[in-house]
């Protein structure tokens, strides 16, 4: 028996280092952010800035290690043996729940996931305890540190407001006195607002990054009690350095604050965070060592070691700092949380991942009605003083070219390190609890939000997306309590066998999640995938639409196949892969329609004719993937509702139908791609006519069999909508066909007056 001990330790090892990978997906965004959004460093520099900080932050971490093995229990009234199933059931918890989160692209708190998870877990086992010597609910007080954990969540609630307020405030007044054209600012104003940001995070270094540390007690007695003087010293020394750098050495001093406030962010996750990642391995590793040592059943040895404070081994320090510097540089799902933080909080147009909702929509309804009434009490002059300050500079590029600007400015990310800084370091002096991820992505929303990033274009889809965020937050909390409880009950019942299963059942969901990312990947980059149209004339125009119409008709040819083959074979994996791929398709569109805008502001006054081209284009290719669209999704409620399978004589109509119909869409496809527009009168217009007879020849025999064979009305609905949307999809295509060849026969036409 003393041998499963041994192999948990092992399972909960492995799973350390899997955890490490997972957090630092997540977590990454808490530092990352604001270097990426702002592109003030490059990519490399501002990885290796980051890595350093996490290196030795990760080295820093020794002394922090508490939370997981006295924080949220009480340690003395569990055995060796029940603590293992608490320190079991969190990291399998653990680590499932953030690659559930890192997979949707969905930041949340490490912090706030080890936390609940301790809890419930440790909650199920005291449960079974109680229950077991037939106790009272009441004695749960006795296991559970609840004031510590009450003082937790009210620190998350807190934290959250205080983080987008303090960040919208003070982004509000940066961007007042500096602009969006900063670099013009006389050189003391850029000195001066160094001076405070380089301020802020170097003391935040101390307090947050080394604090707790095994360091910090070295350094303490000239820190503690002189925080007045060391901010004022600190503020004065890089001022005069700032004005230095920008005066003489023609240094941009936001880039230098954007470099040392990600150092700094770094060096904190690593140093505080690290726990939430190998706390609870090292916990029962030290747990384990006890045990061996004393010579009791391990059902009997009471884990009052645990309330004692023991050193974390270096080598573990380092390794796990290894780990997660390798995570940084390699992990795509860590770029993709990013991704998420940076696409909420853009200056520029971005594609809005989140859809608007009542809460969304009725906060931006009331933000605009308090703006409202504000304008009138703020005196016209200053109104006009504060628009100036808030315009943004434009930037005239040739035709052609593009310019590919950063999500926002340096002033904005230079605020969002400093206060999250000046927040988190704040909150530890003052033995706060709160999370890193909730105060600097709320930070974050905060100063978007007072540099006007959320524009009426946006905004709801802005505000619906930070509500996602919070909301999982929650869900995190929650799922993380009960998930974490759940699985301590299970391994309780099953012991070893149950923790086998489970590690097991880990293990195919990390997998599949992994495999399933990497096809989201991939789909992104798909060949087939339509593009804008970046040329100014009707010619570029056309040629660029042939590409995005064979790739449609393509991609629409395929999940027609899916579609008809599925029905009639019954076969509901094929429908809802047709059904997926249409709408996929459909969302390409839509962002072409979204592009319309930007593609008729860039035309050259002497091509304004390619605009309604190229408008007509796109919408005929609406109307061929609205047409296959709604053939898919009744063909996939017919099968998934269990209704009638296709008579005989249908399926073969259908067959014939979609047979001359692959031929079609081959013969057009051709045609674009080859660009031999003189083809398509009169063959293909041809084939067209005698395909849309087929259709309305079967559309006959259909009524007279419902007049006198049919007995199903779901069977004859289903096939006449087919059919008719199957006449819909053929002359969509012939109008694609006429725009073509009218606007081939104008070019030839132009082309002979000119010689």
């Amino acid at each position: 028996m003393d041998n499963i001990y041994f192999l948990m330790i092992v399972a909960l090892a492995i799973l350390a280092i899997a955890d490490l990978v997972v957090g630092v997906s997540n977590d990454a965004v808490n530092f990352l952010n604001s270097a990426i959004g702002s592109k003030a460093i490059s990519f490399r520099s501002m990885m290796i800035v980051a890595s350093l900080g996490i290196f030795i932050g990760a080295v820093f971490s020794s002394g922090l290690m508490e939370v997981a093995r006295k924080g949220i229990f009480v340690p003395g009234e569990f055995y060796f043996s029940e603590i293992m199933i608490i320190f079991m059931a969190v990291m399998i918890t653990d680590i499932l729940l953030l690659d559930f989160f890192n997979t949707l692209g969905m930041p949340t708190s490490t912090t706030v996931s080890i936390v609940f998870e301790l809890l419930g877990a440790a909650v199920a086992m005291a449960l079974i305890k109680i229950g077991a010597d037939s106790g009272s609910i009441s004695e749960l007080y006795s296991y559970i540190n609840t004031a510590k954990a009450t003082e937790i969540i009210l620190g998350i609630l807190l934290s959250v407001v205080v983080a987008f307020s303090v960040g919208a405030f003070v982004q509000y007044v940066s961007r007042a006195l500096l602009s969006f054209n900063f670099e013009r600012k006389s050189k003391w104003a850029g000195a001066i607002f160094g001076g405070v940001a380089l301020a802020a995070i170097t003391y935040f270094i101390f307090i947050k990054g080394l604090k707790g540390t095994d360091y910090y007690t070295e350094i303490k007695p000239l820190i503690e009690g002189k925080t007045a003087m060391i901010v004022t010293i600190s503020f004065i020394i890089w001022t005069l350095l700032s004005y230095v750098l920008i005066k003489f050495l023609k240094k941009n001093i936001y880039k230098l604050i954007i470099a040392v406030g990600t150092f700094a962010l770094a060096l904190a996750f690593a140093g505080n965070d690290l726990v939430n990642f190998i706390g609870v391995p090292i916990a029962a590793w030290q747990s384990y060592e006890a045990w061996l040592a004393s010579g009791v059943p391990a059902n009997e040895f009471a884990m009052d070691v645990l309330g004692s404070k023991v050193p974390t081994p270096t080598l573990f320090l380092l390794f796990a700092g290894l780990v997660m510097v390798l995570t940084l540089w390699f992990s795509s799902k860590a770029r993709r949380v990013v991704k998420t933080s940076i696409d909420l909080s853009s200056q520029e147009e971005t594609q809005e991942r989140f859809e608007p909702n009542f809460l969304s929509r009725n906060l931006v309804r009331f933000s605009m009605l308090v703006s409202k009434y504000t304008s009138t009490v703020i005196p016209v002059t200053i109104q006009e003083k504060i628009e100036k300050q808030f315009e943004k500079p434009v930037i005239e590029l040739p035709k052609g070219k593009i310019h590919e600007l950063p999500a926002f400015d340096m002033v904005r990310a230079a605020v969002n390190l400093m206060v999250a800084s000046v927040l988190i370091s704040v909150a530890t002096s003052m033995k706060l609890p709160l999370s890193t991820t909730y105060v600097t992505f709320m930070v974050a929303m905060g100063t978007s939000l007072a540099d006007r990033a959320w524009g009426s274009e946006s905004a709801v889809y802005r505000v619906a997306g930070v509500l996602n965020v919070i909301g999982g937050w929650f869900f995190t909390a929650l799922s993380a309590f009960v998930a974490a409880g759940t699985v301590a009950y299970l391994i309780h019942l099953g012991g070893g066998t149950m923790i086998a299963m489970l590690l097991l059942l880990a293990v195919l969901l990390l997998v599949r999640n992994y495999i399933r990312h990497n096809q989201r990947a991939k789909v992104v980059k798909a060949e087939d995938s339509l593009n804008k149209s970046e040329s100014s004339s009707i010619q570029g125009v056309i040629e660029e639409s042939a590409d995005n119409i064979s790739k449609a008709l393509k991609r629409v040819s395929k999940i027609n196949n899916n579609t008809i083959n599925g029905l009639i074979n019954q076969d509901l994996d094929s429908l809802k892969k047709a059904k997926s791929m249409v709408v996929k398709l459909e969302t390409e569109i839509e962002e072409l329609q979204n592009d319309i805008f930007y593609f008729i502001k860039d035309l050259d006054d002497s091509y304004l004719g390619a605009s309604k081209f190229y408008i007509d284009v796109i919408g005929s290719i609406q109307d061929v993937a609205q047409s296959s669209s709604l053939i898919a999704k009744v063909s996939h409620k017919h099968v998934n509702n269990n209704h009638k399978s296709l008579k005989k004589k249908q399926a073969e109509e259908l067959l014939a139908i979609n047979e001359k119909l692959i031929h079609l869409f081959d013969q057009i496809r051709d045609v674009f791609d080859t660009r031999t527009f003189d083809r398509i009168v009169p063959p293909i217009m041809e084939e067209k006519q005698s395909l849309l007879d087929e259709v309305t020849n079967s559309i006959q025999k259909q009524v007279e069999r419902t007049r006198f064979e049919e007995s199903s009305p779901k069977n004859t609905t289903l096939y006449f909508s087919i059919l008719l949307e199957t006449k819909d999809l053929i002359k969509a295509n012939m109008n694609i066909l006429n725009l073509y060849y009218e606007e081939h026969n104008r070019s030839k036409e132009i082309l002979r007056s000119n010689e």
